[in-house]
């Protein structure tokens, strides 16, 4: 039985500000339910549910080394879906007002990572893979092979190390190494640490891992050339032997049109136009919109940032406006497109209502009412709403990239074949021309009875990577 503890900084149900909790709260339930002895740990952050924090249990307490620091660390677990969650407790670096932001994360996570090595052999769990995730999670693999290798206990651990969106990489000043780590200077000056002549906690994590892994295939060509490898492309094109792109997968217990308790009309595949236009008439009443099903509705849920494509949607609202459509938008982000969004709907208040707001439940209810989902993003290492928008039947129009062109089959209207229409170039007109294709095909109820059937009939539950990650698992064992 092979047996591996997953270390991230978040995961769904407990915590979550981005993709990596859905994966966290995912994956590992998956390849558990395969035979895999499979743990997770996150910290325990003051963001956690009370519900949450009643069910742990105690495991251990006790003092972990960090630099010349001695620091409290305690261990909780919950057991859920037959698989045990670990909670890394210490009030001083996790009870805090955000997850991430401050001036101390190259500490906090640094100890993170030590207090999950020395947690090991306390909770009686030795694992043959530690698979950790993102820049958080980055210097686990650095301690385990400098300093932890010593006690024989550690001597076999292999590490996977799993790049989420390479943008984010924990990049600090070099004084860290001594200060922070407790390790020598050697291992910045000859690069194992450094990047740019800075610390860098995802780059360690590639150094460090027996094996890389991202979370689309495309994306794991793309990060090999300047323009998507953050300054890090010319190492990652030194790791192309041992980097592997495994898709990500979507969570069908949370998204199901068929059983989803934030929808008003529950739907599948053999009912979906009847019911989704219902949901419609229900988003519309709620949100102020006239209430008509045949208007085409188009859907934006997105972080209203510049990386997601947001400048070319705000170039061609004048243009789409000029169209029978209604716009709805809902997500937070940076000011400028909040603002711009809120001045559409204002000007607009018959065809766009802008959410800008985060609220889960909406989501489900826009995802069901919706016709076209728009995702034209700069960069996108997987992507989880184009999954959702399929697997609800609103066909996604989105840029070819990472794990937007994996996932994303353009259709064609001879042949009746692919669940989506996609643009290649990051240029505003070529999404206002793919999304008027989208809407000529709304237009032709036969052909977009294919396209709808084609999208949800679209199989991007986790099962398959998990498999892949299986094979992975066992030929590094092997090797």
């Amino acid at each position: 039985m092979i047996k591996v503890l997953f270390v991230a900084s978040e995961a769904v149900p407990f915590v979550k500000t981005g993709g990596l909790a859905d994966v966290m709260g995912a994956l590992p339930n998956v390849l558990a339910s395969k035979g895999m002895d499979v743990r997770l740990v996150i910290p325990k952050y003051s963001q956690i549910p009370d519900s949450y924090n009643d069910e742990m249990q105690e495991v251990y307490h006790g003092v972990v080394n960090l630099a010349w620091r001695q620091l409290y660390y305690g261990v909780e677990k919950i057991e859920k879906s037959g698989m045990t969650v670990y909670f890394i407790d210490n009030e001083q670096y996790f009870k805090r007002d955000r997850l991430y932001g401050f001036d101390d994360d190259a500490e906090r996570f640094a100890y993170y990572s030590r207090a999950v090595l020395a947690m090991l052999p306390k909770i009686g769990f030795q694992p043959d893979i530690i698979h950790c995730n993102d820049w958080h999670t980055g210097l686990i693999g650095v301690f385990l092979k400098e300093d932890f290798y010593r006690d024989s206990y550690y001597k076999n651990i292999k590490v996977v190390y799993t790049i989420h969106n390479l943008k984010y990489q924990g990049i600090f000043s070099p004084s860290v190494v001594e200060d922070i780590m407790g390790l020598p200077r050697k291992l910045f000056d000859n690069g194992n640490l450094e990047c740019d002549g800075c610390v860098n906690y995802m780059k360690a994590g590639m150094v460090y891992a027996d094996h890389i892994t991202t979370v689309s295939q495309t994306y794991a060509q793309e990060i090999a050339y300047p323009y998507f490898g953050e300054k890090l492309d010319s190492y990652i094109r030194l790791c192309k032997h041992r980097l592997t792109g495994i898709i990500n997968g979507l969570d069908e217990t949370i998204y199901n049109p068929a059983k989803d308790p934030f929808i008003p009309f529950t739907y599948t595949k053999s009912n979906v136009f009847s019911r989704k236009a219902a949901n419609k008439e229900s988003l519309q009443e709620r949100l102020g919109l006239p209430v008509n099903r045949n208007i085409p509705m188009l859907a934006i849920v997105s972080r209203l940032i510049e990386d997601k494509g947001m400048d070319l949607i705000m170039r061609i609202m004048d243009e789409l406006m000029m169209e029978e459509v209604q716009l709805i938008i809902l997500g937070t982000g940076d000011w400028p497109y909040e603002e711009g969004f809120r001045h559409l709907a204002q000007h607009n208040p018959t065809k766009v209502s802008a959410n800008i707001l985060f609220d889960e439940g909406l989501a489900h209810c826009v995802y069901a009412a919706s016709d076209l989902f728009i995702m034209p993003s700069r960069y996108e290492p997987c992507g989880l709403s184009q999954l959702i928008a399929l697997k609800y039947g609103t066909i996604p129009v989105v840029r070819e990239t990472g794990g937007l062109k994996d996932t994303i089959i353009p259709f064609d209207k001879y042949t009746n074949t692919g669940n989506g229409l996609n643009f290649q170039n990051f240029n505003a007109h070529e999404l206002l021309f793919t999304v008027k294709r989208a809407l000529s095909y709304y237009a032709d109820s036969h052909l977009w009875k294919y396209l709808v059937h084609n999208a949800m009939t679209s199989k991007y539950g986790w099962r398959k990577s998990a498999d892949k990650y299986e094979e992975l698992y066992t030929h590094i064992l092997n090797t």
